[in-house]
C-alpha cells in the first residue's frame, strides 16, 4: 500500500546502483561550515556564541535561522507588546508549522510565507534568494485567516499568534495579507482536487480565505509535554550531536511507520557502503515524522516505543544511530512533499538521504490505485532545484526470504522465494494478534505494535470501536 513508506514494493523495481546516484562530490575530504542566525534583535554576543564550525553539509542559505526570542528582557518585552496586538488563533497544524519555522528546518525562511514566497513554492518548488541562488521549497508554509480576522487586523503591521488556550505563541511582523486560492493550492501541491486528501481535510478545507505572511518571533521554544520532547532535537542540536559522535557523513531515513528488519537491513547496508566509499564514521539519522498524520497511521508515541525496542535489541546500533522526531505535519503529497523532507534534512546536517518506493505517497482517496507513480519520488529528487548538494540514495528492494527466514534484498533469479509484506498486511497481522514470519521484526518491536492495537480494541463501547478507522473487533469482518 502506498501509505506505507517502506521499500516493501508490491512488485520488484529497478534502482540505480548506489555510487551512481550521487549528485555532488561525496568524498569524505569535503569540509563545510555553518552558522546560526538568531531571530530578530538577538544580541550580537549571543549570535557569536552559537557559531559552530563543523564538517557537515552547509544549511540552505548558508545559515540556520533561529526565530525564538532570547529569554530575559527581550522575551518579556515581546509579551507586553503582544498584549495590544490583534490576535490570530493557531490550529494544531499551524502550531506544528510554527515549531518547524522557529528551529530553522525551513531555513532560510523566516516566517509564514508572503505572497511572492508562496507563489514561488507553489509554482517552482523553490525560492530564489537575494544573491540569485536557489533553495528548494516545495511545500507552501502558510497561515490562513478568515474574513472576520482580516477585518479585525485592519491596517496593523503586527499580529499576536495564540494557541487554542489563548496562550501567546509568537508575534508576526511586517505582515502581508493575500488571497488564499484553495483550489489552486491543492491542485498544484497534490496533483488532484479529489475529495478525501487527509491534510486538505485537516488544514485547508475549512481554513480561511486569506493567507497572512510575515516575520516570525516565537516567544519560547515549542514544547508538547507528552513525554517525547527529549526526542525533538532541533537542527542545531542534531548538528551538535553529530559532531559529538565525530560523524563525517550523515544519512537520513524518514518514516512514519514502525521499523521492521527490512528497514534495518537497508540502513545497515547503507552504512556499510559509505564505509567502503572511504567515510570513517557515517551516522544514521532515524527521523520519524512527528506532526499531523492520517487516522490509520500508528501514533507517534507508539512508534517511538517501537523504535526504542529496535535499538534495545540491537537491530540498529545505538552508537551509530541518532533517533529524533521531525516536527513537520504530513501532507501525503508524494514527489512534491518528498522534496521538503529532503531539504529539511540538509538543514539538520544530512548529506545523504535514503528514498524508497512511493515516498510520501498514499492510495488515491476515491479510486483503487496509488495516487502517485511509485518511482517518481526518487526521480524528482535526483533533479529537483536546490537539492544538488544532497546525495540521494534509492532503496534496494527487500522482502522476506522464505528460504533464509529473514528479510533480504530481492533476488530476481528466484522471485518465488520472496514474500512482500505490505504495511496494510503488517497492520492486519498486529491488530488480529497474529505473528509475522520469524525475522520480519524484532520481537520487542512487534509486541509494542500488538499492544497498540489491543489498546484500540479496549475502547469498545457497546460492541463498537470509536474513533479508530480500520480497527476490527475480533471475529468480525466489518470495519468500524
Amino acid at each position: 500500500m502506498a501509505s506505507t513508506a517502506t521499500f516493501l514494493a508490491k512488485t520488484p523495481i529497478r534502482t540505480t546502483p548506489f555510487p551512481k546516484t550521487l549528485k555532488s562530490d561525496p568524498s569524505p575530504g569535503s569540509r563545510l561550515s555553518f552558522s546560526l542566525v538568531a531571530g530578530a534583535r538577538r544580541p550580537a554576543r549571543a549570535i557569536r556564541s552559537c557559531r559552530i564550525a563543523c564538517a557537515l553539509i552547509e544549511p540552505d542559505g548558508g545559515q540556520l535561522v533561529d526565530l525564538v526570542v532570547p529569554a530575559g528582557p527581550a522575551r518579556e518585552g515581546r509579551r507586553r507588546e503582544a498584549a495590544a496586538l490583534p490576535k490570530v488563533r493557531l490550529s494544531r497544524v499551524d502550531l506544528e508549522w510554527v515549531h518547524v519555522l522557529s528551529e530553522g528546518w525551513a531555513s532560510p525562511l523566516r516566517g509564514f510565507m508572503r505572497e511572492s514566497e508562496f507563489l514561488q513554492a507553489l509554482h517552482f518548488n523553490s525560492l530564489r534568494l537575494p544573491d540569485g541562488s536557489v533553495v528548494n521549497m516545495s511545500i507552501p508554509i502558510v497561515l490562513a485567516i478568515d474574513d472576520t480576522q482580516k477585518k479585525a487586523i485592519g491596517n496593523q503591521r503586527k499580529v499576536a499568534l495564540v494557541d487554542a488556550n489563548n496562550k501567546l505563541v509568537a508575534i508576526l511582523s511586517d505582515i502581508e495579507i493575500y488571497k488564499h486560492n484553495k483550489e489552486e493550492r491543492i491542485a498544484r501541491t497534490w496533483g488532484t482536487t479529489a475529495k478525501g486528501l487527509p491534510y486538505v481535510k485537516e488544514a485547508i478545507q475549512n481554513a480561511g480565505n486569506w493567507l497572512i505572511g510575515g516575520d516570525l518571533e516565537v516567544i519560547e521554544p515549542i514544547k508538547y509535554n507528552d513525554g517525547l520532547d527529549q526526542y525533538r532535537l532541533s537542527p542545531v542540536e542534531l548538528r551538535e550531536e553529530f559532531l559529538r559522535r565525530n560523524a563525517d557523513a550523515v544519512f537520513a531515513f524518514q518514516l512514519r511507520n514502525p521499523v521492521h528488519n527490512g528497514h534495518a537491513l537497508l540502513m545497515t547496508d547503507t552504512r556499510r557502503r559509505l564505509l567502503e566509499m572511504g567515510y570513517r564514521n557515517p551516522i544514521l539519522l532515524l527521523h520519524p515524522l512527528g506532526g499531523f498524520t492520517k487516522a490509520d497511521d500508528v501514533p507517534l508515541s507508539w512508534r517511538m516505543k517501537q523504535h526504542e525496542k529496535v535499538l534495545e535489541e540491537g537491530v540498529l546500533d545505538p552508537e551509530t544511530t541518532v533517533v529524533a522526531i521531525f516536527p513537520s505535519p504530513m501532507h501525503y503529497a508524494g514527489p512534491t512533499e518528498v522534496q521538503w523532507h529532503a531539504k529539511s534534512r540538509i538543514n539538520a546536517g544530512a548529506n545523504f538521504y535514503i528514498v524508497g518506493r512511493d515516498p510520501a505517497g498514499m492510495k488515491h482517496p476515491k479510486e483503487d490505485r496509488d495516487l502517485y507513480d511509485a518511482d517518481h519520488g526518487k526521480k524528482v529528487l535526483s533533479m529537483a532545484p536546490g537539492l544538488e548538494k544532497l546525495n540521494i540514495l534509492p532503496f534496494k528492494v527487500a522482502a522476506y526470504d522464505v528460504k533464509k527466514q529473514k528479510m533480504d534484498f530481492f533476488d530476481p533469479s528466484r522471485p518465488q522465494d520472496f514474500l512482500f509484506i505490505s504495511g496494510t498486511k503488517m497492520r492486519d497481522l498486529a491488530q488480529n494478534r497474529k505473528d509475522p514470519p520469524d525475522g520480519f521484526m524484532c520481537p520487542g518491536g512487534w509486541k509494542v505494535l500488538v499492544e497498540y492495537y489491543e489498546t484500540l480494541l479496549e475502547t469498545v463501547t457497546n460492541g463498537s470501536v470509536t474513533h479508530f478507522p480500520g480497527v476490527q473487533k475480533q471475529g468480525s469482518s466489518k470495519q468500524r
